[in-house]
């Protein structure tokens, strides 16, 4: 498979050479993680584009026999590398999650006999779906290229941040077809689809929406597409369950060449005579609002055919991303993996708005965003570890953006609540926590969010005081969750903790006592579930009795969520001293965490944990999920800094790599990839909410971040090697660092972080 433009050619470049390229586009592998746990998808799309337009390897049911259908979690992208076929291409996808939606509008071009059913795998001549090969495939930043070997048709895709673009190079055929399957979706079952409407308002040119009743309960989108050649003909195939009410629509032929359908279930055909090589193309834009403004999206980003100059203004505002860190690196493949990783942190959260700045709200009238972008699929608890501060640093327009979002998202809901995990006008309400707390906290702390921090604050009070949600109420009376209220007790009154001590620090940042003596007594909740006699957090009933069957290595039904108690038992990252001193010291948690990486963890403690696999640990420590993400940084709280470093350093190796399968879990909109930006550069976010950053063990020769105002801020590191994994001096302007921290003000003031590097360990 051609990964990277020219990929045979850089490997043959000195290193020295590499890190003088201009064009970092062309490291950027937009296949890593389309295999087994990553859930990214290869197509194309912009940073933080509302279309992502990419192919779909198959079509599995949400459920089968009324219950849920595993195989569907290998599918929350659309795409799994080891497929041997393609169904289609649709124009929204998740990035890296692990659970889905989407899948939306499903394009597929057909040569031969019209066939409307998706067919199967073992028989894709059975229906629209096609064999393709690795080989004659082709993914970089906003471009996707696949030889579709049924059709023979050559299908390329790009876009804008509101439109899908399409080109399809047709064979000589008076049979050609472009299906259009309104009925097709990710995570798709049968009462899914909600309503659907399309217009044909010409031979070229349909509008329509779609709503559907999904991981969104609400949502719906609408469309334009537009085709560059007219179609000759054209048909539906509409619901195969036949309605009670037939209503007197009866009296038109509504499958042949009808410009006014509906229906929960749609299908279309477009018809064509092609010569040989011929090319269609067709663009597709989205809205959340209209069916007028999907084209007023399409007539102002893509007014024209050109399809290349899509694909390069699209890859123009990719470089201009990776151009925000400038990386000298030791190995070709490391930069493939900086570049894919910094790609992979620019995919989501969308823009969720129009050209003219209206979109749908929460409450499901139309807004329009004053003075900022709105951004939606925020995946919460997982990005507000790394991703949300990583942005703060190298995209700050965009978090404040991302935060203004929030707050609209507040001001919509009539439960009065921030996002949990907001998702296309709704609330999803995944996972747990309320860690919009933290991401409004850190950016408003670290001078990024410049809006109401009063009005930010009582949002996150009010967030945090919804009683009914969750176990909050209990969580109050009693300063902890109870087993008996919430199957996730223990992760729940952790994460609460935590977001209740951001919570005290704005307090305290606004002058507002009260307030921070109420949340900085609640954000000690952890100790409430700390059992000394076994030395690990523990579920406890309303009682205030601790659980007695409870296994410290099973990862389901003991109280957390995605993980078990040996990962979880170190959620205190805005305290982890008095953690430490709870724990029995730093002997203890020094031998803690030794083992949490050295351990076994069986294969049947996560067996019924789908978002943890082998791919994703390393001994007991679970990289592949989020939860434990700051823990390696702990050895700096023991002293034993030097152990930090070679983990991480093994961390980087172990669990990134080029190849489809190169993440060890679900990327998760980001947080992976952030975590391995903010490691490669030698430092970390531990607690956001804190305007600290732990020093850990960088893998650049160098690297210059690019900040706001025209200063940078730069990393050094002398005698820097794959062996030379340990810090033997670190310095900050010259000065020496002793307390293994730097300041979010070091870095945003500009300046230098400069390491030498070391094969010893430097344990004093």
């Amino acid at each position: 498979m051609k990964i990277i433009k020219n990929l045979a050619l850089l490997l043959m470049l000195p290193i020295a050479s590499l890190a003088q390229q201009k064009n970092l586009v062309q490291y950027v592998s937009p296949i890593i993680g389309t295999a087994k746990m990553g859930h990214t998808f290869p197509g194309a799309t912009v940073p933080f584009g509302a279309v992502q337009l990419s192919p779909d390897t198959d079509t599995i049911p949400y459920a089968m026999n009324g219950k849920y259908n595993g195989d569907v979690y290998k599918y929350c992208a659309g795409y799994q590398y080891d497929d041997p076929t393609i169904v289609g291409f649709s124009h929204t996808h998740f990035s890296g999650t692990g659970h889905s939606d989407l899948g939306d509008l499903l394009v597929m071009p057909t040569v031969g006999k019209l066939q409307m059913n998706t067919g199967t795998a073992d028989n894709p001549q059975s229906g629209y779906r096609s064999g393709y090969s690795h080989d004659n495939e082709e993914a970089e930043a906003n471009y996707y290229k696949v030889m579709l070997d049924d059709p023979k048709v050559l299908a390329e895709l790009t876009t804008s941040t509101r439109v899908g673009f399409h080109r399809y190079t047709f064979p000589k055929s008076d049979q050609s077809h472009i299906i259009l399957d309104l009925k097709s979706g990710i995570y798709n079952y049968d009462e899914k689809n909600v309503w659907t409407v399309v217009r044909v308002l010409n031979d070229t040119l349909m509008t329509g929406y779609m709503q559907s009743n999904g991981w969104a309960r609400t949502r719906t989108v609408y469309f334009a597409i537009r085709f560059s050649k007219p179609f000759k003909n054209y048909g539906a195939q509409l619901d195969s369950k036949k309605s009670v009410y037939q209503g007197f629509w009866r009296k038109f032929n509504q499958t042949d060449n009808f410009a006014d359908l509906a229906g929960r279930n749609l299908k279309m055909h477009f018809d064509f005579d092609t010569e040989d090589q011929e090319q269609i193309q067709l663009k597709v834009a989205l809205s959340p609002v209209s069916m007028k403004n999907a084209l007023a999206n399409m007539e102002a980003e893509v007014p024209h055919w050109d399809f290349d100059k899509v694909k390069a203004d699209g890859q123009q505002l990719w470089e201009a991303e990776l151009q925000k860190i400038k990386v000298d690196l030791l190995a070709e493949d490391d930069y493939v993996n900086f570049y894919t990783a910094m790609y992979h942190a620019a995919l989501m959260p969308t823009v969720y708005m129009d050209v003219n700045g209206e979109y749908r709200g929460l409450d499901q009238e139309i807004h329009k965003a004053e003075g900022f972008t709105n951004y939606t699929s925020f995946s919460l608890w997982d990005t507000f570890r790394a991703f949300h501060p990583y942005m703060n640093i190298v995209n700050p327009k965009r978090n404040a953006d991302m935060v203004s979002s929030m707050m609209a998202h507040y001001d919509q809901s009539v439960l009065k609540m921030l996002p949990i995990w907001s998702h296309y006008a709704n609330d999803n309400w995944c996972m747990s926590g309320y860690h919009s707390v933290s991401v409004i906290v850190d950016a408003i702390l670290k001078g990024v969010y410049k809006g109401d921090a009063e009005a930010a604050l009582a949002a996150c009070v009010q967030t945090a005081n919804t009683r009914k949600y969750e176990g909050i109420g209990p969580y109050i009376d009693l300063g902890y969750v109870p087993d008996d209220v919430s199957g996730t007790s223990v992760s729940n009154t952790l994460e609460y903790a935590y977001d209740d001590w951001c919570i005290a620090q704005l307090a305290k940042h606004l002058g507002k006592d009260d307030v921070y003596a109420t949340f900085s007594k609640r954000a000690e909740n952890w100790r409430n579930l700390y059992d000394e006699s076994i030395g690990f957090m523990r579920p406890k009933d309303s009682k205030g009795k601790f659980r007695e069957d409870f296994d410290l290595l099973e990862t389901h039904g003991q109280g957390f969520i995605e993980g078990n108690t040996w990962n979880y038992s170190l959620y205190v990252p805005h305290n982890p001293e008095a953690l430490m001193e709870t724990m029995g010291g730093k002997k203890r948690l020094s031998a803690y965490l030794d083992s949490l990486f050295t351990m076994h963890l069986p294969d049947k403690f996560f067996a019924n944990t789908e978002d943890i696999t082998r791919e994703g640990i390393i001994g007991n420590y679970v990289h592949g999920n989020e939860p434990a993400h700051h823990v390696v940084y702990f050895y700096n709280t023991v002293g034993e800094a030097w152990k930090g470093q070679s983990r991480i350093r093994m961390i980087l190796e172990n669990q990134y790599h080029t190849g489809h399968d190169g993440l060890g879990g679900n990327d998760d909109c980001g947080q992976m990839s952030a975590w391995y930006l903010f490691s490669s550069m030698g430092f970390y976010p531990v607690s956001p909410g804190s305007d600290e950053y732990w020093i850990g063990s960088p893998a650049v020769k160098s690297a210059e971040i690019a900040l706001d105002g025209g200063k940078t801020f730069r990393i050094e590191a002398a005698n820097q090697s794959k062996k030379n994994v340990y810090v033997k001096e670190v310095k900050l302007n010259g000065k020496v660092i002793s307390n293994h921290k730097i300041k979010h003000s070091d870095i945003t003031n500009g300046g230098v972080l400069s390491f030498v590097m070391s094969s010893k360990p430097v344990k004093k």
